[in-house]
Formats: C-alpha cells, sequence, structure tokens
C-alpha cells in the first residue's frame, strides 16, 4: 500500500531480486499495468525473471489481457509442479482498467467504479493457491492510496481485507531518506 513517491518501485524490484536470490527455483513474474514505459525499461533490466507489461499509452483492454495471460501462464506453470511468484503492480491500475474496458452495468459506485469491474481483479488475487502434491501461486500486489481520487480509493477498500499480509508505505518516512519507507504500525498480517 503505497502514496505515490514512497518507493513502491524501488521495493517491489528489491523483492523481485531477493526472490530470484534466495529461491532460485521460483519461478518469478512482474507484471505491469498502465506504467510508464521508462519503468518498464528498468523493471527488465534490473530484475532476473519475465516481466509482463502493459504501458499507459495502450488502451485498458490491453492493460486487463495482459494481466489475464500472465496468471493464467502462473496457473499453467502451478500446474506442471512449478512454484511461481506473481509481483503485479498495481491492483489499482488494474482494477481502473477493467473498469474503463468492461460495459457498464449500471450499477455505479461512488467514484466512478462499476460494481462488476472489481470482480476480474479478484480472480487475479484469488489465483494464488498452494497445490497438494503440486507448486505454488504466490502473488505480491502493490495498492495505490492518497493519489487524490475517489476511484483509487473505492478500489483499494474493496481489497483492502483480501489480502493475506500488508506493508505500508509513507511518503514522509521517503522524504527523509528513508529507505523502505515502512510505516510500521498500519503494516501486519492478517495473523497479527
Amino acid at each position: 500500500v503505497s502514496p505515490p513517491k514512497a518507493g513502491k518501485t524501488t521495493i517491489m524490484q528489491d523483492i523481485a531480486n531477493a526472490i530470484t536470490r534466495n529461491n532460485p527455483e521460483c519461478h518469478l513474474m512482474v507484471v505491469l499495468v498502465d506504467e510508464r514505459p521508462e519503468e518498464v525499461t528498468d523493471m527488465q533490466r534490473s530484475v532476473k525473471g519475465e516481466v509482463i507489461a502493459s504501458t499507459f499509452d495502450r488502451p485498458p483492454s490491453d492493460h486487463t489481457q495482459a494481466a489475464e495471460l500472465a496468471i493464467e501462464r502462473a496457473k499453467r506453470l502451478v500446474e506442471q509442479g512449478k512454484d511461481v511468484v506473481v509481483l503485479l503492480d498495481s491492483i489499482t491500475r488494474l482494477g481502473r482498467a477493467y473498469n474503463n474496458a468492461s460495459p457498464a452495468s449500471g450499477r455505479i459506485l461512488s467514484g466512478g467504479v462499476d460494481s462488476t469491474a472489481l470482480y476480474p481483479p479478484k480472480r487475479f488475487l484469488g489465483a494464488a493457491r498452494n497445490i497438494e502434491e503440486g507448486g505454488s501461486l504466490t502473488i505480491i500486489a502493490t495498492a495505490m492510496v492518497e493519489t487524490g481520487s475517489t476511484g483509487d480509493t473505492v478500489i483499494f477498500e474493496e481489497f483492502k481485507g483480501t489480502g493475506n499480509a500488508e506493508l505500508k508505505l509513507d511518503r514522509k518516512i521517503s522524504e527523509r531518506r528513508v529507505f523502505p519507507a515502512v510505516d510500521v504500525n498500519p503494516s501486519g498480517t492478517r495473523k497479527d
């Protein structure tokens, strides 16, 4: 969970590199949705894993398709007995993309978010699992907060209780040049 300019991308890269260094047997997939092209290039150059990306200059349908293809590929690898880690940046932008790409259902939540637009991102996160006598799928996703968008707040609130852990970044901490800029008080796991 991160506001703008709190070091979210750096932490994602650090997590990705830690996974490939400490668990080289894991298949790492970094999924970037509606991202700046230079961020995509930087991630491709700095991470030893598969990077699936759709840049902000593409239509929302490209963002949703990239995410769907990535999660389906991850599921097939798990079926083959592999341990897969998917890093998604971000569930907020994926929710926005589905909101813009989906036909309107007629039921609009505050912030202009269609009520049906959040089901596909929930399915994405719901794909995480550990298969008996098989592989596993771990999904680590970012969520954007304090963007000034009511829609982003609605998306965050919808997904807030779905994760097993939450790591909250704080821009004030990052402005003091402390990295990672983790606010430990609101951070924790479901079993805390």
